[in-house]
């Protein structure tokens, strides 16, 4: 079993940054690709960023590449998304999630465990 906390959301102005965290309890982090999922209100949740057990590959939805980037230490069991110049349609809540591949979780959505997510409020 993986315990995944999030950390990070918040509200802030179109153009600011936030930075989520991940942290992990359990099983060590080194055993799984890592990613992180959004849902805003009304919608189903979508796939954002995953990053390879290795940190050897990295996978981002197209409307956030260029502005949010993945990184991990497993050493610390954490994982991080920054998130830079953000839009109001960025809006959401945004779950950190573990799973057996990063390019699975990408395009299949295929996660094993989920955090239980943070909210992240963009304004205009």
């Amino acid at each position: 079993q993986v315990q995944l906390i999030e950390s990070g959301g918040g509200l802030v102005q179109a153009g600011g940054s936030l930075r989520l965290s991940c942290a992990a309890s359990g099983r060590t982090l080194s055993r799984y690709a890592m990613g992180w999922f959004r849902q805003a209100p009304g919608k189903e949740r979508e796939f954002v960023a995953a990053m390879s057990r290795s940190g050897g590959n990295t996978y981002y939805v197209d409307s956030v590449k260029g502005r949010f980037t993945i990184s991990r230490d497993n050493a610390k069991n954490t994982v991080v998304l920054q998130m830079d110049s953000l839009k109001p349609e960025d809006t959401a809540v945004y779950y950190c999630a573990a799973g057996p591949t990063a390019q699975n979780m990408a395009f299949i959505g295929r996660t094993d465990y989920w955090g239980q997510g943070t909210q992240v409020t963009v304004s205009s």
